[in-house]
């Protein structure tokens, strides 16, 4: 089937509209959501942030000087708490100690703060991709669950695709734009918690009309 994303895309903010996205108020909550969310629903990590922000640890320099024990009891609701709590302890003291804050690694250029992010133990590509994007407002598209559910289904692409290679499709495809690759992300999101579940519901899906998946049910 011909591949048409910005076909998709407006299908998909003709019934979203724009999403103004990523959850978080500053660089240092997007950050701690990025790692977070890993492995879990964004409700779960909502619940963790609540923790964090009502005992006053929202924050990297904050969370560098926290004890482990405390930061196991805030991000309990994660899920796999203890492991989550000592990346964020080892993740936000790296950044102090190399950076002096969060400002001082964001300001690296794009494809430098991408590398050194994959340098950090427990940040992979979607998470750096996640902080580049979001919290440093520099180009990198994100490439989800949702994003390689859905391709895989609407276009028929191989759901085992890596994850290189699907983001490269879509950077090939798309004009580069920080703002389009934020929304873009965002409507795969919404797509996916919404209609192109692990048991999709696609009589209301906004793309059923160019999805193989559905024409072939």
């Amino acid at each position: 089937m011909r591949t048409n994303l910005y076909d998709l895309y407006a299908r998909l903010r003709e019934r979203f509209g724009y999403l103004d996205w990523w959850p978080g108020d500053t660089a240092d909550e997007i950050v701690i959501g990025a790692v977070l969310t890993q492995q879990t629903a964004w409700t779960n990590v909502e619940k963790a942030i609540a923790n964090l922000k009502r005992e006053r640890l929202l924050s990297i320099a904050a969370i560098s000087r926290a004890k482990v024990q405390r930061l196991e009891r805030c991000v309990r609701p994660s899920g796999y708490y203890r492991q989550k709590a000592r990346r964020l302890k080892g993740i936000s003291a790296r950044i102090m100690d190399e950076y002096g804050s969060l400002d001082g690694l964001l300001s690296l250029p794009g494809t430098e703060l991408r590398k050194t992010l994959l340098g950090f133990h427990g940040i992979g590509k979607e998470t750096a991709d996640s902080i580049v994007l979001y919290a440093a407002n520099k180009m990198a598209f994100v490439v989800d669950a949702y994003t390689i559910r859905a391709m895989s289904r609407i276009y028929g692409m191989d759901s085992g695709t890596k994850y290189d290679d699907m983001q490269r499709y879509f950077t090939d495809r798309l004009r580069p734009s920080i703002r389009l690759y934020k929304d873009m992300h965002a409507q795969f999101v919404e797509l996916g918690k919404n209609y192109c579940r692990t048991r999709p519901l696609c009589a209301d899906c906004p793309a059923n009309r160019i999805c193989a998946y559905s024409r072939n049910m």
